[in-house]
């Protein structure tokens, strides 16, 4: 596998030290963390995870299993292990990123010195809204209307509908046949991010979390819906990250 397909890296600072790697929610690619190393502290590489079936991987077909998603970036992501790391994930990207931390602990390999999740209830927490990527297309559209993640002009446009439209059922699949196994908590500090007028997931569910570490645990809200993260409240988000990434240093 070519690991520059997978990692969009931002340009190396001669005070690099710390690598943070960036996983996107359902739909979601490389490209929505593109101007992050320009908030976070300058020592952060950002390692943006682009996914088959987005961007510059759009006729690669995505994954249909989380957990051969996760076996792939293990492989791909191993030769990147070798400076201090943490992962930062939004929606899916969370449940990916968690997994991931999980898999690289059974394989012995390194791990990520804290774990960042943001907009996903804890992967132990059940949903308690029925799953929606089977939908008819009417219904699915008005539900992707309501998470206010995917662009009006695309859900407005049956050409780009079609498009889009199996990406977004398959990734949103990913989160919603996932079956959560016990294993002992994490090492590693999470943090956990959510939005105070998010529908989808309340601090409640964010603040389960807490059961997934032996370390600490802090749990942040800002104002907004699901994706408060992209508007005014992203900076706050980053400096929130890179001050907690310059404790680990």
């Amino acid at each position: 596998m070519r690991n520059d397909v997978w990692i969009k890296r931002s340009i190396q600072d001669p005070q690099t030290c710390f690598r943070l790697f960036c996983f996107p929610y359902a739909g979601g690619g490389a490209s929505f963390f593109r101007t992050w190393r320009e908030i976070l502290w300058p020592e952060i590489e950002v390692c943006a995870i682009q996914l088959p079936g987005r961007e510059n991987r759009f006729r690669e077909p995505p994954f249909a299993k989380l957990s051969s998603l996760v076996d792939a970036l293990a492989e791909v992501l191993y030769p990147y292990l070798d400076f201090p790391f943490a992962f930062f994930g939004h929606s899916l990207g969370s449940l990916i990123s968690f997994e991931l931390t999980r898999l690289l602990r059974r394989q012995k390999a390194p791990g990520p010195m804290q774990l960042f999740v943001s907009g996903r209830r804890a992967p132990q927490v059940h949903d308690p809204d029925p799953p929606i990527y089977q939908l008819p297309e009417a219904e699915f559209i008005e539900e992707l209307r309501r998470f206010n993640g995917t662009p009006k002009a695309v859900l407005d446009n049956p050409e780009l509908v079609e498009v889009f439209l199996p990406l977004l059922r398959s990734d949103i699949g990913l989160d919603e046949t996932y079956v959560y196994n016990h294993e002992a908590p994490l090492d590693c500090p999470i943090s956990a991010f959510g939005g105070l007028e998010d529908e989808e997931v309340n601090r409640e569910e964010l603040s389960e979390w807490d059961v997934q570490t032996r370390s600490r645990f802090n749990i942040q809200m800002f104002p907004g819906d699901h994706f408060f993260l992209n508007g005014k409240e992203r900076n706050g988000l980053l400096e929130i990250i890179s001050k907690d990434i310059g404790k680990i240093n």
